[in-house]
């Protein structure tokens, strides 16, 4: 994709940046202090020895950043410095650096590419996860840079969520496309599929269902949507995000497992980072899966869905300085 027919939805701004930091640092206090704390706890007035190396091992394994993280983070925090005092704030800042090249590789903008009309996004995760809203974010962010831009309420069975994103749709001054309570998802996709592409509509967001406790089911009624869609278009969907809920910790690494094996996810957005201690979670899953993570949600207003930046996440998450 070239860059005069995609349009990047992100906000390189260095001021913006850094009023990202201050809003990250805010909405990842929960996680940040869990993290921070555990550290001044482990490292004030001690010298890094094997006893403190595992004590901070075990402070990222319960921060849920995995295994395989942790054990590479402690090593990379243990490299040259065994029997030698450091401060808590060393410590923090070396974390935040080992984190960042875990994340720095999926930290990927969304785009819309613009030679793909409609530019066809499938939005997947399990039910509560904030699947509708971040759809109707996303939609308000690329409403505000001129696009056009459709809705479709293919989670069917909810009437909730129908009605949420019709509320979204009115609000936001965008059409929604809607069936049924009930009623089938995949004819409801065709059908906004086909009028995006008649109205020439740059976004079309295709809502779905959720229902984990029956794979079966979910698995069928995806399949059925994206054999449906793909008779229009046969490479729609052109992006697949996977909506994840931070505050189901390990869980969510399982629902990277199912969605991808079903759906093709292409990408990631992480919602409800404010509400928990458990952000730690996404450097699991970059290092598991290595999918791009391309916004985070770190509160409930329209523009705090924000475009992923990995250093920033990290040095928030860690309660490290901001670098200058």
């Amino acid at each position: 994709m070239s860059e005069t027919d995609a349009t990047d939805m992100s906000s390189p701004d260095t001021a913006k940046k850094r009023s990202l930091f201050q809003r990250m640092k805010e909405g990842l206090t929960r996680s940040s202090r869990n993290i921070s704390d555990g550290i001044t706890g482990i490292f004030t007035k001690k010298k890094l020895d094997r006893t403190t190396l595992g004590e901070l091992e075990d402070l990222l394994i319960t921060a849920d950043l995995g295994l395989e993280a942790a054990a590479d983070i402690v090593a990379a925090v243990g490299k040259g410095r065994h029997d030698k005092e450091v401060t808590a704030e060393e410590i923090r800042g070396i974390v935040a650096d080992e984190i960042a090249a875990v994340l720095a590789p999926v930290a990927l903008p969304f785009t819309i590419d613009a030679a793909r009309k409609p530019f066809t996004v499938l939005m997947v995760g399990v039910n509560g996860a904030g699947k509708t809203t971040t759809a109707a974010k996303i939609a308000a962010r690329a409403k505000a840079e001129g696009k056009s831009v459709m809705l479709a309420a293919g989670d069917t069975f909810r009437a909730a969520a129908v009605e949420q994103l019709k509320v979204w749709g009115e609000r936001l001054n965008v059409p929604v496309v809607s069936t049924k309570i009930g009623g089938d998802a995949a004819g409801l996709a065709y059908e906004a599929l086909a009028r995006a592409r008649e109205e020439k509509t740059d976004l079309l967001l295709i809502d779905t269902a959720g229902r984990l406790q029956n794979k079966t089911d979910l698995m069928a009624e995806l399949e059925k949507v994206l054999r449906v869609i793909r008779k229009l278009d046969p490479d729609a969907p052109h992006a697949t995000l996977l909506v994840l809920d931070a505050t189901t910790g390990q869980n969510a690494i399982n629902q990277v497992d199912i969605f991808g094996k079903v759906a093709g996810v292409t990408g990631i957005v992480m919602t409800k980072l404010d509400g928990t201690a458990r952000g730690g979670i996404l450097v699991a899953i970059a290092k598991r899966f290595g999918l791009p993570v391309h916004m985070i949600g770190i509160g409930e207003q329209i523009d705090d869905l924000q475009p992923f930046d990995a250093k920033a996440f990290a040095r928030a998450i860690t309660g490290a300085n901001e670098e200058k």
